[in-house]
């Protein structure tokens, strides 16, 4: 960000895979790991908490299905990849209220996909 960029329109913008592809697929989908019920529930509880400056949004492919349900937090670009509600409320009161990192849950730059063959 430089000075001449204009200030953030959220204070945190979530992205939560919601890919969905066929069954048996080698790759998986975030879908069908339970995305979608982790996406709700991370929508309604920020609502709840009055969490201001906070947008949920739903994202198609994110590239890291295998280590799915993933989810991006920009600013700051950090991805976890939470499985329970319990997960996300973890993420919601460290990260987005605390500004801290639930370590556990993150993806890092060793979690990558393997190449496209």
């Amino acid at each position: 960000m430089t000075d001449a960029d204009p200030p953030p329109f959220y204070q945190a913008h979530i992205f939560v895979c919601t890919n969905r592809r066929p069954e048996g697929h080698p790759r998986g989908c975030c879908a069908a790991r339970g995305s979608e019920k982790l996406r709700d529930y991370m929508k309604a509880r920020a609502k709840e908490l009055k969490i201001p400056d906070i947008r949920v949004n739903t994202a198609g492919c994110l590239e890291r299905c295998e280590f799915g349900p993933a989810m991006v937090i920009y600013p700051e670009g950090v991805w976890y990849r939470p499985t329970t509600v319990e997960d996300v409320e973890e993420i919601l009161q460290v990260h987005v209220i605390g500004g801290g990192r639930v370590r556990r849950l993150m993806l890092t730059d060793k979690d990558v996909p393997p190449p496209k063959g």
